[in-house]
């Protein structure tokens, strides 16, 4: 189960309806160990796609050594879709190397850049297994 504040969700969701109708992506870092998402990270999609999502290499590389440096995990690591439901691809999957992270995912289909409904949801991806669990909204 993801525990998280509704700070972050809204973050999520505004992260997303502003790079629509490109794919959004990021991470919410917490305490090594902690499970507890307190660190809002938005990154950017170097691939620049409505299909796809990439961190910049550069800036994983400088943001895994602030985790280091600040005993921090990503403990959820999110993305939107533009036109499809908030479901792992096939892609998500492949890219999946965090066992623990909550991978979140939003889908901006219905709305796009404007306020309304949105779909969201969050899964464990380990060893190509897809585990939907439930979202705790504190």
């Amino acid at each position: 189960m993801l525990k998280i504040q509704q700070k972050f969700i809204d973050q999520i969701v505004q992260h997303a309806r502003s790079d629509h109708p490109d794919e959004a992506c990021g991470v919410i870092a917490g305490p090594a160990g902690s499970d507890l998402p307190n660190r809002f990270i938005p990154m950017i999609n170097s691939a620049r796609s409505p299909t796809f999502y990439e961190f910049d290499s550069a800036d994983l590389l400088k943001l895994y050594r602030e985790f280091d440096a600040n005993d921090e995990d990503p403990v959820v690591i999110y993305h939107s879709h533009t036109a499809t439901e908030a479901y792992p691809s096939r892609t998500d999957v492949a890219y999946a190397s965090e066992p623990f992270a909550h991978y979140v995912l939003v889908s901006t289909r219905e709305t796009g850049t404007e306020d309304g409904p949105f779909e969201l949801r969050s899964f464990r991806i380990v060893d190509g297994i897809v585990t939907e669990e439930e979202i705790l909204i504190s």
